[in-house]
Parts: C-alpha cells; structure tokens; sequence
C-alpha cells in the first residue's frame, strides 16, 4: 500500500483522558498537541478530535493498541479498539477521509514518564502532560516505521 502524504495524528486513550500529537504536514517530526477528557456519554471528545482532523488536514490518525510486554490483550485493548472504530465513523458521518490504525503501544506511558523525568519534570507535575507525551512516543513509533519499512504501519480500522 502505497504511503500517503499529509498531517498524521497519534492518539492515547486512557480511561480518563485522551492525549494527542500531531506531525508536520511532511509528518518528519512528532510535536504533542493537547489533552482532551474521555467523555463517553456525550462524545465531546470525539467531537473535538473530529474537528482537530479536519483543521489540520489530517490524513492518518495513528490510536495506540496497548498490548502485554508479550504482545497479548489486555483489558484497555478493547477499550482502544472501541474508541478506535467510533472514531472511524465520526469521521466517517463528517465525510473526512483520514484512515485510522491500531498501533502497537507496548511501553509508550512508560517511556514518556522516563524521558519526562530525565528531563526535569517532576511526577506531580507530568499528570498534565504524559497522555500527550504517550501520544508523541505513539507517534514517533509509527513514524519510524513508516521510514524504515515504508509502509503504514499498524491496522486499519473501519
């Protein structure tokens, strides 16, 4: 499948909050955007990552599959396969053509945590700040992959 050009949006559900990060339109560099709360009785957070992807022409959205170290299921992934698939058709009923893929996000907390320590950021202090740091190292993977094997990574959903 061939790579499309274009904005690429990375996204970390929690059960709380949903972290977002988006690429250049060259989708070269990874930059955290905000953090929306989860509000699965009236959608308001779907609403508005709906928006973000029309405003920044976003062409792949990139949600994080939070799998075992061993790569087995977890209770959280149904839970962003779910968020996922309404995100599919949210787009879908806007008539906005991004695809969305599950992602492998084994770690991406924990390695957001790490690097937010090292860099000075206290624990009391990252809460804010590490669902957006977890979208970026979500991001960043998937960039990655994108550079090293060429193609869209993850599954498509929807």
């Amino acid at each position: 499948m061939p790579q499309r050009p274009g904005v690429r949006l990375g996204v970390d559900v929690g059960d709380a909050r949903v972290g977002l990060a988006a690429t250049d339109p060259d989708a070269l560099l990874a930059t955290p955007v905000m953090t929306l709360r989860r509000d699965p009785n009236r959608g308001s957070d779907l609403r508005m990552l709906t928006k973000i992807v029309a405003d920044r022409a976003v062409t792949v959205i990139y949600v994080g599959l939070p799998l075992s170290l061993s790569g087995a299921e977890t209770p959280s992934t149904q839970k962003a396969r779910d968020y996922a698939q309404a995100l599919s058709g949210r787009l879908a009923e806007a008539e906005l053509s991004a695809d969305v893929r599950l992602v492998d996000e084994r770690l991406s907390t924990v390695s957001a945590a790490d690097k937010m320590r090292a860099s000075g950021v206290e624990s009391k202090d990252q809460r804010d700040r590490i669902d957006q740091a977890a979208a970026v190292e979500i991001l960043e993977h998937a960039l990655e992959i994108r550079r090293t094997q060429g193609v869209e990574p993850g599954r498509a959903c929807g």
